[in-house]
Protein backbone atom coordinates (compact mmCIF):
# COMPACT_ATOMS: atom_id res chain seq x y z
CA UNK A 1 0.00 0.00 0.00
CA UNK A 2 2.79 2.40 0.97
CA UNK A 3 4.63 1.53 -2.24
CA UNK A 4 1.55 2.43 -4.31
CA UNK A 5 1.16 5.73 -2.47
CA UNK A 6 4.84 6.54 -3.03
CA UNK A 7 4.60 5.71 -6.74
CA UNK A 8 1.49 7.85 -7.02
CA UNK A 9 3.26 10.75 -5.35
CA UNK A 10 6.27 10.42 -7.69
CA UNK A 11 3.92 10.33 -10.70
CA UNK A 12 2.20 13.49 -9.45
CA UNK A 13 5.57 15.24 -9.09
CA UNK A 14 6.61 14.25 -12.59
CA UNK A 15 3.29 15.46 -13.95
CA UNK A 16 3.64 18.78 -12.14
CA UNK A 17 7.20 19.28 -13.37
CA UNK A 18 6.22 18.55 -16.97
CA UNK A 19 3.40 21.10 -16.94
CA UNK A 20 4.14 23.75 -19.53
CA UNK A 21 4.68 27.29 -18.39
CA UNK A 22 2.12 29.69 -19.82
CA UNK A 23 3.44 32.23 -22.33
CA UNK A 24 3.77 35.84 -21.27
CA UNK A 25 1.79 38.74 -22.72
CA UNK A 26 3.60 41.30 -24.90
CA UNK A 27 2.39 43.99 -27.29
CA UNK A 28 3.30 45.59 -30.57
CA UNK A 29 3.31 49.40 -30.56
CA UNK A 30 2.70 50.76 -34.06
CA UNK A 31 2.34 54.54 -33.78
CA UNK A 32 4.80 57.25 -34.79
CA UNK A 33 4.93 58.82 -31.31
CA UNK A 34 5.47 56.74 -28.18
CA UNK A 35 3.18 58.14 -25.52
CA UNK A 36 1.01 55.87 -23.38
CA UNK A 37 -2.53 56.77 -22.36
CA UNK A 38 -3.81 55.90 -18.89
CA UNK A 39 -5.81 52.98 -20.32
CA UNK A 40 -2.73 51.62 -22.11
CA UNK A 41 -0.67 51.91 -18.92
CA UNK A 42 -3.32 50.02 -16.95
CA UNK A 43 -3.43 47.18 -19.49
CA UNK A 44 0.36 46.84 -19.34
CA UNK A 45 0.29 46.84 -15.54
CA UNK A 46 -2.63 44.43 -15.23
CA UNK A 47 -0.95 41.92 -17.55
CA UNK A 48 2.54 42.32 -16.10
CA UNK A 49 3.86 43.32 -19.53
CA UNK A 50 7.62 43.84 -19.53
CA UNK A 51 8.41 43.69 -23.24
CA UNK A 52 7.19 45.90 -26.08
CA UNK A 53 7.84 45.36 -29.78
CA UNK A 54 8.03 48.91 -31.08
CA UNK A 55 7.92 49.81 -34.75
CA UNK A 56 10.96 52.05 -35.17
CA UNK A 57 10.46 52.88 -38.86
CA UNK A 58 9.40 51.45 -42.20
CA UNK A 59 11.72 51.05 -45.17
CA UNK A 60 10.26 51.94 -48.55
CA UNK A 61 11.51 53.29 -51.87
CA UNK A 62 12.16 56.92 -52.71
CA UNK A 63 9.59 57.92 -55.35
CA UNK A 64 12.20 59.45 -57.68
CA UNK A 65 15.41 57.50 -57.12
CA UNK A 66 13.84 54.17 -56.10
CA UNK A 67 16.51 53.95 -53.39
CA UNK A 68 15.54 52.47 -49.99
CA UNK A 69 14.66 55.14 -47.43
CA UNK A 70 13.41 55.13 -43.82
CA UNK A 71 9.79 56.21 -43.42
CA UNK A 72 8.21 57.86 -40.35
CA UNK A 73 10.69 56.98 -37.57
CA UNK A 74 9.05 56.88 -34.16
CA UNK A 75 9.60 59.66 -31.61
CA UNK A 76 9.70 58.75 -27.92
CA UNK A 77 8.02 61.06 -25.42
CA UNK A 78 8.37 58.77 -22.42
CA UNK A 79 11.18 57.11 -20.49
CA UNK A 80 11.57 53.50 -21.64
CA UNK A 81 13.65 52.09 -18.78
CA UNK A 82 10.79 50.01 -17.33
CA UNK A 83 10.38 47.99 -20.54
CA UNK A 84 12.47 45.63 -22.57
CA UNK A 85 12.22 47.21 -26.02
CA UNK A 86 12.52 45.23 -29.24
CA UNK A 87 12.93 47.56 -32.24
CA UNK A 88 10.84 46.37 -35.20
CA UNK A 89 11.65 47.48 -38.74
CA UNK A 90 8.99 46.92 -41.37
CA UNK A 91 10.54 46.47 -44.81
CA UNK A 92 8.16 46.76 -47.73
CA UNK A 93 8.45 43.78 -50.05
CA UNK A 94 9.02 46.06 -53.05
CA UNK A 95 12.37 47.02 -51.50
CA UNK A 96 13.48 43.39 -51.60
CA UNK A 97 12.21 43.07 -55.16
CA UNK A 98 14.77 45.61 -56.42
CA UNK A 99 17.07 43.73 -58.86
CA UNK A 100 20.15 45.82 -58.08
CA UNK A 101 19.56 46.21 -54.36
CA UNK A 102 22.73 47.14 -52.46
CA UNK A 103 22.16 44.80 -49.53
CA UNK A 104 25.35 45.73 -47.65
CA UNK A 105 24.40 49.40 -47.75
CA UNK A 106 20.83 48.66 -46.62
CA UNK A 107 22.10 46.54 -43.72
CA UNK A 108 24.50 49.22 -42.57
CA UNK A 109 22.01 52.09 -42.77
CA UNK A 110 19.27 50.09 -41.06
CA UNK A 111 21.55 49.03 -38.21
CA UNK A 112 22.97 52.53 -37.73
CA UNK A 113 19.55 54.18 -37.55
CA UNK A 114 18.35 51.65 -34.96
CA UNK A 115 21.55 52.17 -32.94
CA UNK A 116 21.18 55.97 -33.08
CA UNK A 117 17.55 55.80 -31.94
CA UNK A 118 18.45 53.44 -29.10
CA UNK A 119 21.30 55.68 -27.95
CA UNK A 120 19.20 58.85 -28.11
CA UNK A 121 16.44 57.28 -26.03
CA UNK A 122 18.69 55.32 -23.63
CA UNK A 123 17.36 51.99 -24.83
CA UNK A 124 19.60 48.98 -24.32
CA UNK A 125 18.06 46.70 -26.93
CA UNK A 126 19.31 43.10 -27.05
CA UNK A 127 16.98 41.99 -29.84
CA UNK A 128 15.85 43.35 -33.20
CA UNK A 129 12.90 42.15 -35.25
CA UNK A 130 12.56 42.38 -39.02
CA UNK A 131 9.04 42.46 -40.44
CA UNK A 132 8.73 41.67 -44.14
CA UNK A 133 6.19 39.62 -46.07
CA UNK A 134 8.76 38.26 -48.50
CA UNK A 135 7.75 36.26 -51.56
CA UNK A 136 9.38 33.75 -53.87
CA UNK A 137 10.50 36.65 -56.06
CA UNK A 138 12.08 38.62 -53.21
CA UNK A 139 13.31 35.60 -51.24
CA UNK A 140 16.97 35.72 -52.29
CA UNK A 141 17.48 39.38 -51.42
CA UNK A 142 15.59 39.02 -48.15
CA UNK A 143 17.51 35.96 -46.96
CA UNK A 144 20.83 37.65 -47.80
CA UNK A 145 19.74 40.76 -45.91
CA UNK A 146 18.90 38.67 -42.83
CA UNK A 147 22.25 36.85 -42.95
CA UNK A 148 24.24 40.05 -43.23
CA UNK A 149 22.14 41.95 -40.69
CA UNK A 150 22.55 39.21 -38.09
CA UNK A 151 26.33 39.35 -38.47
CA UNK A 152 26.35 43.15 -38.30
CA UNK A 153 24.07 43.54 -35.30
CA UNK A 154 25.48 40.73 -33.12
CA UNK A 155 22.11 40.71 -31.36
CA UNK A 156 19.27 38.25 -31.07
CA UNK A 157 17.32 38.49 -34.32
CA UNK A 158 13.69 37.57 -34.84
CA UNK A 159 11.48 37.80 -37.92
CA UNK A 160 7.79 37.85 -38.61
CA UNK A 161 6.42 34.79 -40.37
CA UNK A 162 3.17 34.44 -42.34
CA UNK A 163 1.01 31.33 -42.61
CA UNK A 164 1.94 30.65 -46.23
CA UNK A 165 5.63 30.83 -45.30
CA UNK A 166 5.04 28.11 -42.70
CA UNK A 167 3.18 25.74 -44.99
CA UNK A 168 5.50 26.16 -47.96
CA UNK A 169 8.78 26.70 -46.10
CA UNK A 170 10.70 24.40 -48.42
CA UNK A 171 9.98 26.90 -51.21
CA UNK A 172 9.95 30.18 -49.31
CA UNK A 173 12.87 29.05 -47.11
CA UNK A 174 13.49 29.96 -43.48
CA UNK A 175 15.38 33.13 -42.53
CA UNK A 176 18.48 32.59 -40.40
CA UNK A 177 17.04 34.14 -37.24
CA UNK A 178 16.88 32.99 -33.63
CA UNK A 179 13.09 32.81 -33.57
CA UNK A 180 10.00 33.78 -35.51
CA UNK A 181 6.67 35.38 -34.73
CA UNK A 182 3.73 33.94 -36.63
CA UNK A 183 1.38 36.76 -37.62
CA UNK A 184 -1.91 34.94 -37.06
CA UNK A 185 -4.12 37.48 -38.80
CA UNK A 186 -4.74 39.18 -42.16
CA UNK A 187 -5.50 35.75 -43.59
CA UNK A 188 -7.92 36.53 -46.37
CA UNK A 189 -8.33 38.99 -49.21
CA UNK A 190 -9.73 42.44 -48.52
CA UNK A 191 -12.86 42.13 -50.64
CA UNK A 192 -16.45 43.38 -50.97
CA UNK A 193 -17.83 40.02 -49.78
CA UNK A 194 -19.04 39.29 -46.25
CA UNK A 195 -15.92 37.39 -45.11
CA UNK A 196 -13.54 38.71 -42.45
CA UNK A 197 -10.06 39.14 -43.96
CA UNK A 198 -8.45 39.59 -40.54
CA UNK A 199 -9.41 36.15 -39.24
CA UNK A 200 -11.14 33.34 -41.11
CA UNK A 201 -11.16 29.92 -39.38
CA UNK A 202 -11.64 28.11 -42.70
CA UNK A 203 -8.51 29.71 -44.17
CA UNK A 204 -6.58 29.11 -40.94
CA UNK A 205 -7.48 25.41 -41.05
CA UNK A 206 -5.60 25.02 -44.34
CA UNK A 207 -2.33 25.95 -42.65
CA UNK A 208 -2.54 24.92 -38.99
CA UNK A 209 -1.34 21.34 -39.37
CA UNK A 210 1.85 22.66 -40.98
CA UNK A 211 2.93 24.26 -37.69
CA UNK A 212 4.26 21.01 -36.23
CA UNK A 213 6.65 20.62 -39.16
CA UNK A 214 8.09 24.14 -39.07
CA UNK A 215 11.70 24.00 -37.81
CA UNK A 216 11.95 27.55 -36.41
CA UNK A 217 10.78 28.25 -32.81
CA UNK A 218 7.66 30.41 -33.00
CA UNK A 219 5.82 32.87 -30.82
CA UNK A 220 2.42 34.10 -31.94
CA UNK A 221 1.00 37.54 -32.75
CA UNK A 222 -2.77 37.90 -32.39
CA UNK A 223 -4.94 40.83 -33.52
CA UNK A 224 -6.78 43.25 -31.26
CA UNK A 225 -8.02 45.73 -33.81
CA UNK A 226 -10.82 46.37 -36.25
CA UNK A 227 -11.24 48.31 -39.45
CA UNK A 228 -13.87 49.19 -41.99
CA UNK A 229 -13.59 48.15 -45.63
CA UNK A 230 -14.92 51.03 -47.74
CA UNK A 231 -16.73 49.69 -50.81
CA UNK A 232 -18.11 51.60 -53.80
CA UNK A 233 -19.80 49.91 -56.76
CA UNK A 234 -18.63 46.51 -55.50
CA UNK A 235 -14.99 47.64 -55.42
CA UNK A 236 -12.82 48.21 -52.36
CA UNK A 237 -11.58 51.80 -52.35
CA UNK A 238 -9.87 51.87 -48.95
CA UNK A 239 -9.53 50.73 -45.35
CA UNK A 240 -10.92 52.97 -42.61
CA UNK A 241 -9.36 52.56 -39.18
CA UNK A 242 -10.69 53.49 -35.76
CA UNK A 243 -14.37 53.46 -36.60
CA UNK A 244 -16.65 53.61 -33.57
CA UNK A 245 -19.45 51.18 -34.42
CA UNK A 246 -21.84 52.62 -31.83
CA UNK A 247 -21.32 56.11 -33.28
CA UNK A 248 -21.89 54.68 -36.75
CA UNK A 249 -25.19 53.14 -35.63
CA UNK A 250 -26.28 56.51 -34.26
CA UNK A 251 -25.31 58.40 -37.43
CA UNK A 252 -28.37 59.05 -39.64
CA UNK A 253 -26.13 59.10 -42.71
CA UNK A 254 -25.53 55.35 -42.27
CA UNK A 255 -27.87 52.38 -42.01
CA UNK A 256 -26.86 48.98 -40.70
CA UNK A 257 -28.07 46.42 -43.23
CA UNK A 258 -26.50 43.26 -41.75
CA UNK A 259 -24.20 42.13 -38.95
CA UNK A 260 -21.16 43.53 -40.77
CA UNK A 261 -22.45 45.98 -43.42
CA UNK A 262 -23.44 49.64 -43.14
CA UNK A 263 -24.87 51.45 -46.15
CA UNK A 264 -24.44 55.18 -46.75
CA UNK A 265 -27.89 56.77 -46.95
CA UNK A 266 -26.70 60.33 -47.61
CA UNK A 267 -23.35 61.51 -49.00
CA UNK A 268 -21.22 62.91 -46.16
CA UNK A 269 -17.78 63.43 -44.72
CA UNK A 270 -16.84 61.41 -41.63
CA UNK A 271 -13.41 61.65 -39.98
CA UNK A 272 -12.09 63.40 -43.09
CA UNK A 273 -13.31 60.67 -45.49
CA UNK A 274 -15.98 61.26 -48.12
CA UNK A 275 -18.72 58.66 -48.24
CA UNK A 276 -20.93 58.69 -51.31
CA UNK A 277 -24.58 57.68 -51.20
CA UNK A 278 -24.93 53.86 -51.47
CA UNK A 279 -21.31 53.23 -50.48
CA UNK A 280 -20.85 50.32 -48.09
CA UNK A 281 -18.70 49.93 -45.00
CA UNK A 282 -17.88 46.35 -44.04
CA UNK A 283 -16.74 46.13 -40.43
CA UNK A 284 -14.03 43.56 -39.82
CA UNK A 285 -13.52 43.14 -36.08
CA UNK A 286 -11.93 40.59 -33.76
CA UNK A 287 -14.05 39.83 -30.70
CA UNK A 288 -13.04 38.04 -27.50
CA UNK A 289 -14.42 34.69 -28.71
CA UNK A 290 -12.28 34.94 -31.85
CA UNK A 291 -9.14 35.45 -29.75
CA UNK A 292 -9.90 32.47 -27.53
CA UNK A 293 -10.62 30.31 -30.57
CA UNK A 294 -7.31 31.40 -32.10
CA UNK A 295 -5.49 30.45 -28.92
CA UNK A 296 -7.13 27.04 -28.75
CA UNK A 297 -6.53 26.09 -32.38
CA UNK A 298 -2.91 27.20 -32.22
CA UNK A 299 -2.35 25.23 -29.02
CA UNK A 300 -3.75 22.10 -30.64
CA UNK A 301 -1.29 22.33 -33.53
CA UNK A 302 2.01 23.56 -32.12
CA UNK A 303 5.21 21.55 -31.91
CA UNK A 304 6.45 23.48 -28.88
CA UNK A 305 5.08 25.94 -26.36
CA UNK A 306 5.47 29.62 -27.33
CA UNK A 307 7.27 31.90 -24.90
CA UNK A 308 5.16 34.93 -25.77
CA UNK A 309 1.81 35.90 -27.20
CA UNK A 310 2.20 39.35 -28.75
CA UNK A 311 -0.97 41.33 -29.32
CA UNK A 312 -1.22 43.75 -32.23
CA UNK A 313 -1.49 46.45 -31.23
CA UNK A 314 -1.34 48.54 -28.07
CA UNK A 315 -3.90 51.25 -28.72
CA UNK A 316 -6.53 52.62 -26.37
CA UNK A 317 -9.12 52.66 -29.16
CA UNK A 318 -8.72 48.91 -29.63
CA UNK A 319 -8.29 47.92 -25.99
CA UNK A 320 -11.58 49.41 -24.81
CA UNK A 321 -13.46 46.86 -26.93
CA UNK A 322 -12.29 43.95 -24.75
CA UNK A 323 -12.97 42.85 -21.20
CA UNK A 324 -10.19 43.46 -18.73
CA UNK A 325 -8.95 39.86 -18.42
CA UNK A 326 -9.13 38.89 -22.10
CA UNK A 327 -5.34 38.60 -22.46
CA UNK A 328 -5.14 36.30 -19.45
CA UNK A 329 -7.92 34.19 -20.96
CA UNK A 330 -6.06 33.85 -24.25
CA UNK A 331 -2.71 32.77 -22.80
CA UNK A 332 -4.51 30.24 -20.57
CA UNK A 333 -5.39 28.39 -23.82
CA UNK A 334 -1.73 27.35 -24.18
Amino acid sequence: MKKNILMGFVFFLLLSCSKKEAPVVSFYYWKTIFRLSQTEKEVLEDNNVRKLYIRYFDIGLHPQTQEPIPISPIRFQENMTRFTVVPVVFIKNKVMLQPNLDIDDLVEKTFRLIAEMNKKNKIDGQEIQIDCDWTLSSKDNYLKFIEKFKKRSQKKLSATIRLHQVKYFKKTKIPNVDSGVLMYYNMGSIAPDSLNSVYDPKIAARYLKSLKNYPLPLDFALPVYSWGVHIRNQKVIGLRSKINIEALKADKNFEQTSAVFFQVKHSNYKNGIFYEENDLLKMEAIVAEDLKQMGEELHENIAQQPKEIIFYDLDEFNLKNYEKNIFEQVISCF
